[in-house]
């Protein structure tokens, strides 16, 4: 509930509503811009901050990361429990997600942290940051046409984004982006700011690509493209398949085809193939001949063989030559990238290929090709970039932070997983959402999205770039004591 939602029927002269319904007393959140004023027993617009008898204080827990447990364990301090485990400094990290926020920075950040690792006096500077300046990078493994590059990406019918250049074997979407969320509409804008905070909260969201596909994404899941689960990733474009398995091929079937979207391949003209002393079949290809047995634009892109429109696969050949080793009997597999789609035919009297079922002799080398494909994924990176008033919680001079980052004297993390800091001006990283802790993300109403980062550095460095060495407390004051909002909330009970 924000200051804008109340009730703004008149009160009656006792302090009552009509209807002799009473008024329930709000106070104000301080804890992001938006400032909502929030009534006794309700959360704010952002369900993270809630008015709990007359105080402010934080719905969810901070998390702590205990480095000893198995991956992606964790700790959720602050919970009226002692925690028996014993305490070691290096082995806990305490993370952003359920910090709180100062933003905008007007004070030091929610926790800055101190703590000894082999010897040397390491700061944690701990907030959850608010991005407007945000979005994800999606990899979708899948040879599948998905859409044109450049075309508009929707969710609910919004524009969330466009898809990006292809890359080997994957389909990338860009998705998010100031534009989309506070540039359009207040519609594109809302339903902008959920679709980013469930991929990288790790739900499954449904989009549509104009012109394209309508695919479901969900981070470290198979993408579903038109109703269809994908499986595979393909092995190799065309070529590269052909350079894998041209041996396994030799002297079962006298010409392989490897029909691809990208690089459709035959053996018989390939390198491998004439390594192998592979002879000419008179075989022609439809497409752009680019070096010998390697053929661009055979089809057009789609959900057919080898991402490509196609359901039949001689469509894709012209003519046989009898001049160049075309003859009755020449036999001839067709097979594609992932394995799921092969073929096996014999020339006629005509030079036609018929259609024969695959010899037992050849169905090893289209399994091997399928054997060699790495599972189908969804990848969600999320990308954003840390500036403004946010470094001021770190530091009274904000360009200081920003240069230890570039220097690699400031480690950044996201929800104590590594982030990938591009190069040049700012702190704009990336980080795959996999690798954060569940849950780890949230959103205002601006809208932007709410993500923990977490900058590290030794004790010195941060002193060094003007830090907020007063505000500096150890591991185990955080975790006896807790925060601003919920104190009394600890992960340790009191020192006895």
């Amino acid at each position: 509930m924000t200051d804008h939602d109340h009730d703004t029927r008149a009160d009656t002269s006792d302090g009552t509503l009509p209807g002799g319904r009473v008024r329930a007393e709000k106070i104000r959140c301080d804890a992001c811009p938006v400032m909502c004023y929030i009534a006794e027993g309700r959360a704010g617009a952002c369900d993270r901050y809630a008015n709990e008898g007359g105080r402010i204080v934080r719905c969810d827990p901070a998390t702590v990361l205990d480095r000893r447990l198995a991956a992606g364990a964790q700790i959720r301090p602050f919970l009226k429990a002692d925690w028996n485990g014993t305490l070691s400094d290096a082995d806990v990290f305490v993370s952003a997600v359920g910090a709180g926020t100062t933003y905008p920075d007007y004070k030091p950040a929610p926790f800055i942290v101190s703590r000894e690792i082999e010897g040397v006096d390491v700061v944690t500077v701990v907030t959850e940051a608010i991005y407007s300046y945000c979005g994800v990078k999606v990899k979708i493994d899948t040879d599948r046409h998905l859409g044109g590059e450049g075309a508009v990406v929707r969710a609910d019918g919004e524009a969330v984004g466009l898809v990006a250049t292809s890359e080997y074997g994957s389909q990338m979407l860009s998705l998010g982006g100031v534009d989309h969320l506070t540039g359009g509409s207040k519609a594109e804008g809302r339903v902008t700011c959920d679709t980013l905070m469930k991929l990288c909260n790790r739900a499954a969201v449904e989009l549509t690509i104009d012109g394209g596909a309508g695919v479901v994404v969900q981070a470290g899941q198979p993408p579903i493209v038109d109703g269809s689960r994908e499986e595979r990733m393909r092995v190799g474009c065309g070529s590269a398949t052909i350079g894998m398995f041209a041996a396994q091929w030799h002297g079962l079937v006298d010409e392989v085809v490897v029909v691809d979207d990208h690089i459709t391949g035959v053996v018989s003209e390939h390198q491998a193939g004439k390594v192998l002393g592979w002879p000419d079949t008179g075989i022609k290809i439809k497409g752009r001949r680019s070096t010998p047995g390697r053929y661009f634009q055979v089809a057009g892109p789609g959900l057919g063989w080898g991402g490509t429109d196609i359901e039949d696969p001689l469509t894709i050949l012209g003519p046989w030559n009898p001049k160049k080793g075309a003859r009755p009997g020449l036999s001839l597999l067709m097979v594609s990238t992932t394995g799921e789609h092969a073929a096996f035919y014999v020339l006629d009297e005509d030079l036609t290929p018929i259609a024969r079922p695959l010899p037992a002799a050849l169905r090893p080398s289209v399994d091997l090709i399928a054997e060699n494909c790495e599972p189908a994924l969804c990848t969600v990176m999320f990308t954003g970039g840390a500036g403004g008033s946010l470094r001021s919680g770190a530091t009274r001079n904000p360009v200081r932070l920003t240069r230890a980052v570039q220097s690699g004297r400031a480690q950044v993390s996201c929800g104590g997983a590594p982030a990938w800091v591009w190069p040049g001006g700012g702190i704009t990283f990336l980080v795959d959402v996999l690798k954060m802790p569940e849950n780890a993300f949230g959103y205002v109403p601006t809208p932007a999205l709410v993500a923990p980062l977490e900058f590290t550095m030794n004790r010195a460095e941060y002193v060094a770039l003007g830090g907020h060495e007063d505000a500096i407390r150890s591991l185990r004051s955080v975790l006896e004591e807790g925060g601003e909002y919920g104190a009394e909330w600890r992960a340790l009970g009191p020192v006895r």
